[in-house]
């Protein structure tokens, strides 16, 4: 049985041939993840402004994309994360233009798990916890639950293997299993549901 299509397909389509309502549209289904996705990597304060720059990115270059609603959020992530990588070299204000990607990703979030928690309910609060992790769990989290893409997808997005992806989210589940245990588990819909259905894959 054929895969059903991608309700985003269309409207791609009428965006890349010039459909200013359809860039609309697209616009209002893919923003919201992709900002959920950025708040992780460089905190609330920034996301917006990293979002902001991610699009005009992908406005200009539009005419070199081809494809559907699920390659264009793949492609527009990709466009969000080195970004993202970006504004994190700029504010660690590194001297060296080489500096590597990986000791960006390992850095410590910034945002404060504790008191956020207080403070916000739902996926807000789903999101602190998420940011509270190492990012690399953090990302392969958010790409994969909040996003939706699988792991081949979301390994291409972070220049990872598959298997990689599939353990970093195995690990940043169960550590965040524990941190809802520990704190109001009735506040928080990132569910053990998510949880079991991405442990059945394993750390492969």
């Amino acid at each position: 049985m054929p895969e059903p299509a991608d309700p985003l397909d269309p409207h791609v389509a009428r965006m890349l041939s010039g459909d200013d309502a359809a860039l609309r549209t697209v616009y209002r289904q893919v923003h919201p993840p992709l900002l959920r996705y950025l708040t992780v990597l460089v905190g609330p304060d920034d996301a917006e402004d990293v979002a902001s720059e991610a699009w005009a990115q992908a406005f200009r270059d539009l005419d070199r994309f081809a494809g559907g609603g699920d390659g264009f959020r793949a492609w527009l992530t990709t466009i969000g994360r080195n970004r993202a990588l970006d504004h994190l070299r700029r504010r660690q204000r590194q001297p060296r233009a080489d500096v590597e990607l990986d000791d960006l990703l390992d850095r410590p979030s910034d945002i404060d798990v504790e008191s956020t928690v207080e403070s916000a309910l739902g996926t807000e609060a789903a999101l602190a916890l998420v940011a509270g992790l190492p990012v690399d769990q953090a990302e392969a989290i958010v790409l994969r639950t909040v996003l939706g893409f699988d792991a081949p997808a979301a390994a291409r997005i972070l220049g990872k293997r598959p298997g990689a992806v599939r353990s970093a989210t195995h690990r940043g589940l169960r550590a965040l299993s524990r941190q809802l245990d520990q704190t109001a588990p009735d506040n928080f819909s990132l569910t053990r549901d998510t949880s079991r259905s991405l442990d059945a894959e394993g750390p492969r």
